[in-house]
């Protein structure tokens, strides 16, 4: 009898000790997928291509990211997430893209804020994404374009951003939020044999109010992303942005300016952006978004326009049809146009 009253108060005590553990720790399996088909046409391009295209308003991605409680307030977390195209099941956003391109980190968090090692966002990322009606569309989002995607069709566009959305063997550290301001500092090491120190580094800040959002970044790059192995951008480019948005209930306001320069070159590119965002039907949202680029030296300007509407079907999914008209000075005029489905898991 006392054996078996031994191996059972044994036996709970294993449960409980596991179910703590189990408490005490999480890993979560998630992702989005974002299909869409449309008929696009950019500022410059010879013609128009139909495409059934992955993600139309967010990049699709899938992966795995994890928290552990190690007691006295002090956590441990990880991420890996991977970018995919859903409509081919190719890896990455584009060729030779790493496969952890999205998230590669492990970190710590605490009272003393958080601080994350490994590949993770650039400073640039979250402004950009929180000061435009269409956050993190690669395909629609006029500021995003302008900042983020470079055109290959003989218009010589280039992407205003120094390097990537995302940096490798960066180390970030993140404040607590004090009264809603959150300040992250980033510091990517360039490991390039005989690179007397280059290095990327950068910051932003991000502060909530209830309906007011003001953001800002700053960025001085010498390393490109994502490239295995590191590469030397052949001069320093700094990147700077200043942005926000307000929500009135029956519109939310969207705005930025920011501007790009490298050091080999007196030319800036100069980008304003205005948005707005109208919910309507309970469940759906009307967005428009504007954005100009002028080019100091050269007298070259971007402007891009997109018109468009996202219906929820619930918190997961949501569907949308975006319009687009893009000019760049003595361009052909491009419009595209966009119906798609977007999921999260």
């Amino acid at each position: 009898m006392k054996t078996n009253l031994l191996a059972l108060s044994l036996g709970s005590a294993l449960l409980c000790a596991g179910a703590a553990a189990q408490a005490q720790s999480s890993v979560q399996l998630m992702g989005l997928t974002d299909v869409f088909v449309g008929s696009m046409r950019n500022a410059g391009d010879a013609g128009r291509a139909t495409v059934l295209n992955s993600g139309g308003m967010t990049t699709s991605w899938f992966g795995v990211k994890g928290t552990e409680d190690l007691g006295g307030g002090l956590k441990a977390n990880f991420a890996l997430t991977s970018f995919i195209k859903v409509d081919t099941g190719v890896q990455g956003r584009f060729v030779n893209d790493t496969f952890f391109s999205r998230d590669a980190n492990v970190g710590l968090s605490g009272g003393f804020g958080t601080l994350t090692v490994g590949r993770g966002l650039a400073p640039n990322f979250l402004p950009s994404i929180l000061s435009n009606p269409m956050g993190d569309s690669f395909t629609f989002a006029p500021l995003i374009l302008h900042m983020n995607v470079p055109l290959f069709n003989g218009t010589g566009w280039t992407a205003t951003t120094p390097s990537d959305t995302g940096w490798s063997n960066e180390i970030i550290y993140s404040t607590p939020s004090m009264g809603g301001l959150t300040v992250n500092a980033h510091y990517q090491i360039g490991e390039i044999a005989g690179d007397n120190g280059k290095k990327n580094l950068g910051l932003n800040a991000l502060y909530f109010n209830g309906p007011l959002t003001l953001t800002g970044f700053y960025e001085r790059d010498q390393i490109s992303n994502p490239a295995v192995p590191n590469t030397y951008l052949g001069t320093t480019k700094s990147d700077w942005m200043l942005g926000g948005a307000y929500d009135f209930t029956v519109v939310k306001a969207f705005a930025s300016y920011g501007q790009a320069k490298a050091d080999n070159t007196t030319n800036k590119a100069k980008t304003a952006q205005l948005g707005v965002s109208v919910p309507v039907f309970g469940t759906g949202k009307v967005l428009a978004s504007w954005a100009q680029t002028e080019m100091s030296a050269t007298d070259v300007s971007r402007k891009t326009f997109t018109l468009g509407y996202d219906h929820f079907l619930s918190k997961r999914t949501d569907v949308y049809a975006m319009l687009m008209n893009d000019r760049i000075t003595a361009r052909t005029t491009g419009n595209s146009f966009g119906l798609g489905v977007r999921h999260r898991f």
